[in-house]
């Protein structure tokens, strides 16, 4: 079995480690000419970490990113509305992480060199269209270097090229529309002092204002600093998906107004704001479902699958997911003959479709960001205590609602794990 990789993000790398893991052919094909660290910071999910482990990354993850030990929500007061610990505080077997995306998509990188030989990740070759018969699958890509057409053949292709992918838009060019939230988010890096443990991830405000932030350097922290991702979050007064670059770099003016008071005993947001290098705007968007990711020989992961919010930490983690039951259905099918590669991708279609579908819709309603919502709604003033606001109860079905969708609920995965 030879497989095509479209694209080099988390969810392609990923694959690829774990379809040689399992004895599978693939190669990768990047439309940028070189990989370098750029982005922000991710925060990984105990259920994904658990996935590199399975790959043997875990010590070379856990020497850089740090292990997020709680998630706090306040609101725009600086009030506190939940709390809860996280991986291994939380029982978890392993850490959740909070690292620089550039950095884990260059050690992924690194990972495919090494094991998969440094000859099978070609960069600088930009999908542009497919035909299938019975017997696999012809890819062609644009050479970004010579503007030349390169035809490659294999016996299936994935297309893991992210939110705006090639592969996707081939079989939906025209009803496959962005969806524009109406928010606007400014995304940076600021080396600080620490807060709190610093370890702790937490976010404040509301849906039309918040603010979210997580350090994402071990080896800073044992220095004493912190290297703080974060992320501000406005309602836009115009409603239409803005025309600009995305991921083009502002000033702080642009937004830093709206986050002027919020100076708390514990951390100064505005600073932090003002000692960012460069911030990076992007429109909060997602896709609608779609009703199938798998045409014959070729399918979907990642981002190019199921765009969701950035909320409750959810992107890369469901990338890796979709890598792992991928991986596994294609083990399966070299089992069987005729049909093997069809019905594995269609079973993979089938188990990560409806749960990935769901998360996307629950993002839309805030996922477990809905308690910064209602303490906002049932108390814009603040509150002497947030259970005069909401009951505990409510707070905890949201926060175990949310884990039980995603995945990451700490009961399942002992018994899945054990």
């Amino acid at each position: 079995m030879k497989v095509i990789i479209a694209g080099a993000g988390i969810g392609g790398l990923a694959l690829a480690l774990m379809l040689h893991q399992r004895g599978i052919d693939c190669d990768i094909f990047e439309s940028v000419r070189e990989l370098k660290p750029l982005g922000v910071g991710i925060n990984l999910l105990p259920h994904a970490v658990a996935e590199l482990d399975q790959l043997g990354l875990l010590d070379t993850l856990a020497a850089g990113a740090i292990p997020t030990s709680a998630l706090h929500y306040y609101n725009r007061h600086g009030q506190p509305i939940w709390q809860e610990a996280r991986g291994l505080a939380a029982g978890y077997a392993v850490p959740q992480l909070s690292i620089h995306r550039g950095e884990l998509q260059l050690l992924l990188a690194e990972a495919v060199a090494q094991r998969l030989g440094a000859g099978r990740l070609h960069t600088g070759l930009a999908f542009e269209s497919l035909t299938q018969d019975a017997q696999g699958v012809t890819a062609r890509f644009r050479n970004r270097t010579t503007n030349q057409l390169e035809e490659l053949r294999g016996d299936l292709l994935i297309g893991a090229d992210g939110i705006h992918s090639a592969v996707r838009r081939f079989f939906y060019p025209q009803s496959d529309p962005l969806r524009f939230s109406g928010r606007m988010l400014w995304r940076a890096i600021t080396d600080a002092d620490p807060y709190l443990d610093g370890k702790t991830m937490f976010m404040a405000g509301h849906q039309d204002q918040k603010f979210v932030c997580y350090p994402i350097s071990e080896p800073l922290r044992r220095q004493g600093r912190s290297r703080i991702n974060w992320i501000a979050e406005l309602r836009i007064p115009d409603p239409e998906l803005p025309a600009t670059d995305w991921n083009r770099v502002v000033d702080a003016s642009v937004f830093a107004e709206s986050f002027e008071s919020w100076r708390w005993d514990w951390i100064d947001i505005p600073a932090i704001i003002r000692g960012a290098q460069a911030i990076y705007e992007f429109p909060l968007v997602d896709k609608d479902p779609l009703p199938r990711w798998t045409q014959d020989r070729v399918t979907l992961l990642g981002d190019a699958a199921h765009p969701m919010y950035p909320i409750g930490s959810n992107g890369s983690a469901q990338a890796i997911l979709d890598a792992r039951c991928l991986a596994d259905r294609l083990q399966a099918a070299t089992m069987r003959r005729n049909t093997g590669i069809e019905l594995a991708l269609k079973e993979y279609e089938a188990e990560r479709l409806p749960p990935t579908a769901g998360i996307v819709l629950r993002n839309r309603l805030n996922g477990p960001e809905q308690v910064m919502q209602i303490a906002h709604e049932r108390a814009p003033d603040g509150y002497a205590h947030i259970h005069d606001v909401v009951p505990q109860a409510e707070l905890e079905e949201i926060a175990m609602r949310y884990k039980r969708l995603a995945g990451f609920d700490p009961a399942a995965l002992k018994t899945k794990q054990g």
